[in-house]
């Protein structure tokens, strides 16, 4: 399926296709590049050059090689550097760098999904067998944290709902949870004493939006297998939502009838809402979200844009709320 682009990206973010192509010359460019601005124009945190190659089975890698180049992939792409080392997953810490400088111990080879609930033919499978026979392909897709900060990532995965439609949803499915993988001893922060997340982590869809032809099954970046940094070896990306709502590391996914726990609506309700839209009209309790930083960006260049309804794809998912009002439903 065509997955059009929205037709607000004016020229000027148009990065050249040998730019993407040569990746190496323009990785070494990327590395000169000064450090991030958090939020709230504190100081910046130092960027580190994530692996080059992330680990992998081979399989897999020859997969992703094979994907099908995204047919609108001319958004200026925020540089591989940022996105492999400014995260977060709490799994392996709260600052945006220990993801990067904490996951290289996380076992990703064999993986195994279960597919649970409402669905006809539910079982464990290993990732080789979730993937055998699926056309893989690049998509590039805007990321907007709920901490007012962004990037543009060209993705590799495949739709959810075509991993869905081969387990048969009954008629009962309404809802699709999520659950991340629970391994203290390779994930450091899920022994944080500290931690006010409940483990495992755990995120949830609407079964419209998770069978939603933008709703992204990721398994790389930038033509690479994904970094454990960034949620390998399976991620779920929905790109209209917080970026919370992308749930990483994927080791379990269940349709159910009511909608499911989901981690951080139940630590802090009145903050993360179980539809995470992004809405620049809807702000956070705690700052604004009319406007973002997308990322490379500092206190000497700030690199700030103004956030857009469902983060720029309202012509595409607006239609799924239609009669909700979305500032009850946030």
């Amino acid at each position: 399926m065509l997955i059009r682009r929205p037709s607000d990206i004016p020229s000027s973010e148009i990065t050249p296709e040998s730019v993407y192509l040569n990746r190496r010359q323009w990785m070494k460019g990327a590395a000169g590049l000064g450090a991030i601005a958090l939020s709230g124009g504190a100081l910046a945190e130092p960027v580190h050059m994530a692996p080059a190659d992330p680990k992998g089975p081979a399989w897999l890698k020859n997969q992703i090689g094979k994907a099908t180049p995204a047919a609108d992939s001319k958004e200026e792409l925020t540089p591989y550097q940022h996105v492999t080392t400014y995260n977060n997953f709490y799994e392996f810490g709260y600052d945006k760098s220990d993801p990067s400088n904490k996951s290289g111990k996380l076992s990703t080879d064999p993986w195994q999904v279960e597919i649970a609930g409402e669905v006809a033919k539910p079982g464990k499978y290993n990732l080789e067998d979730i993937l055998k026979g699926v056309t893989l392909e690049e998509r590039v897709y805007r990321l907007r944290c709920v901490e007012a900060w962004s990037m543009v990532i060209p993705w590799i995965g495949f739709p959810l709902a075509d991993l869905l439609k081969r387990f048969e949803p009954t008629s009962k499915a309404k809802y699709v949870a999520f659950t991340t993988l629970k391994r203290p001893e390779e994930m450091p922060g899920q022994k944080a004493r500290l931690s006010t997340i409940q483990w495992p982590y755990r995120e949830g869809l609407r079964l419209d939006e998770a069978m939603h032809p933008l709703t992204l099954l990721a398994v790389g970046l930038y033509g690479k297998i994904l970094p454990n940094q960034n949620g390998a070896p399976l991620r779920l990306v929905v790109p209209w939502k917080y970026g919370f709502k992308s749930i990483k590391s994927i080791v379990k996914i269940e349709l159910t009838e009511t909608q499911p726990y989901t981690s951080w609506s139940a630590i802090a309700p009145e903050e993360y809402g179980f539809y995470a839209n992004v809405n620049p009209k809807v702000d956070h309790p705690r700052w604004s979200q009319a406007q973002e930083r997308r990322l490379p960006s500092g206190l000497l260049r700030p690199n700030i844009i103004p956030t857009q309804m469902f983060n720029g794809y309202a012509e595409q998912v607006a239609s799924l709320y239609n009669g909700m009002d979305l500032r009850t439903f946030y």
